[in-house]
């Protein structure tokens, strides 16, 4: 019998702050069991085990990075376009560590389509299209730019920029227009 007043959407999000603060790798239903003052086999009504746990982490991550990034894009094209969309993903990076690092999961095939994933990959195709890319240079293109955005606010996370005093905000900007560049004087075959 579940416990009033733990769902799925309850536990998930409280899953989801704990990843924020002592890092997805450490969730687990034990530690998720302490929050909520229960035993962890009451949770397991719910869940099937940790793994389960953060592959709903990242669901919700992707959900909410969607939406967020749904919102930066709207009315806008072109390298206005490609900032707000990777401003909204390094400022999601930056405030929900946790979540963010969930994202990473691999997912399987069917959970993957299901997810908003998509919506990420429509809305970079979409402002590829700004771009006058089709494909296979789309799909090129997205892999640059994830590879881009997600090796910068990884590095940024870690501490990988420390050794110099310029700002990161300064490279983020310049990283961004350096991407422009590439994307509008895109190599032909």
């Amino acid at each position: 019998m579940a416990r009033a007043g733990l769902t799925i959407e309850r536990l998930t999000l409280a899953a989801a702050d704990l990843a924020d603060q002592v890092g997805v790798e450490n969730v687990t239903v034990a530690a998720l069991a302490r929050h909520f003052g229960v035993k962890d086999a009451s949770l397991y009504f719910h869940l099937k085990n940790a793994y389960d746990l953060r592959v709903r982490i990242a669901l919700l991550a992707l959900a909410e990075l969607a939406d967020r990034v749904a919102a930066a894009l709207a009315g806008r094209a072109g390298k206005d376009a490609l900032v707000a969309f990777a401003d909204a993903y390094r400022d999601y990076a930056r405030e929900h560590p946790g979540r963010y690092a969930a994202m990473q999961i691999d997912l399987d095939p069917e959970t993957a389509a299901a997810s908003a994933g998509l919506r990420h990959a429509e809305m970079t195709r979409a402002i590829l299209r700004g771009y006058r890319l089709s494909e296979p240079d789309q799909t090129d293109a997205v892999r640059m730019m994830h590879s881009t955005f997600h090796g910068f606010v990884s590095l940024e996370r870690t501490g990988g920029f420390r050794h110099t005093q310029r700002p990161t905000d300064d490279s983020w900007s310049r990283t961004l227009d350096a991407l422009d560049a590439v994307l509008t004087n895109w190599p032909s075959r």
